[in-house]
Parts: C-alpha cells; sequence; structure tokens
C-alpha cells in the first residue's frame, strides 16, 4: 500500500474518533526509521518505515500537528535524513540532542 493507501486509512481510523490530540509527538530511530543515526552516515539515502510517511500526512490532514523529540547523539545525521527524505516542514518542533533526561527536556522544549 502507498502512501496515499496509508494516508486514506489513516483517515478512515481517526475519523471514528470524536476527539484527536493537537499534537503528536514521534522518536525518530526505529520510530519512523529502521535503524540509529550514530550508526549511519550522512551521505546515505534514508528509508523510513512503509507506513509512516502516509501516517504523517493523516495525521496533518486531520490538523493534528506533529513533532520530534529525540535523544540521538548525531542531531545534524537526523536532520540531514529528515531533509532527505521530504518530511522536515512537516514537524511543528524538531528536538533533536543527547539527553539522559528520559526526554524530558525535550518536551519542556516542544
Amino acid at each position: 500500500m502507498g502512501d496515499e493507501g496509508v494516508k486514506n486509512e489513516a483517515i478512515e481510523i481517526m475519523s471514528l474518533f470524536q476527539v484527536l490530540p493537537r499534537l503528536v509527538v514521534f522518536d525518530l530511530d526505529y520510530t519512523l526509521w529502521p535503524f540509529y543515526c550514530e550508526c549511519r552516515s550522512k551521505r546515505e539515502m534514508p528509508k523510513l518505515y512503509p507506513h509512516a510517511k502516509g501516517i504523517l500526512y493523516a495525521l496533518k490532514d486531520k490538523g493534528v500537528d506533529v513533532a520530534i523529540a529525540s535523544r540521538s547523539p548525531t542531531p545534524d545525521v537526523a536532520d540531514t535524513f529528515l531533509h532527505k527524505l521530504g518530511i522536515k516542514s512537516m514537524f511543528v518542533a524538531q528536538e533533536i540532542f543527547s539527553s539522559w533526561s528520559h526526554k524530558t527536556d525535550h518536551f519542556l522544549r516542544i
């Protein structure tokens, strides 16, 4: 199923709910893509999980903002990958930095 099919299916599922969240926050590594950024090079072309882009599009179409909270020690690689994948502009906030606070700092910034 392509991005459009996934998007349509996700919109159909979301239509079952009377209230949707205003914001959904995603991690990156092993959430949107199947690898750790620190194990990759900026020269590579990353791949998202097959349904990730369609779900992101569905959330945006339903008026739900999306953000990123990632504890990656290589934010430059993550940022490059988001740009290469053409999804960087979809996120209202991108908090990508190494942290031991279990993402508390990330959420406070968002």
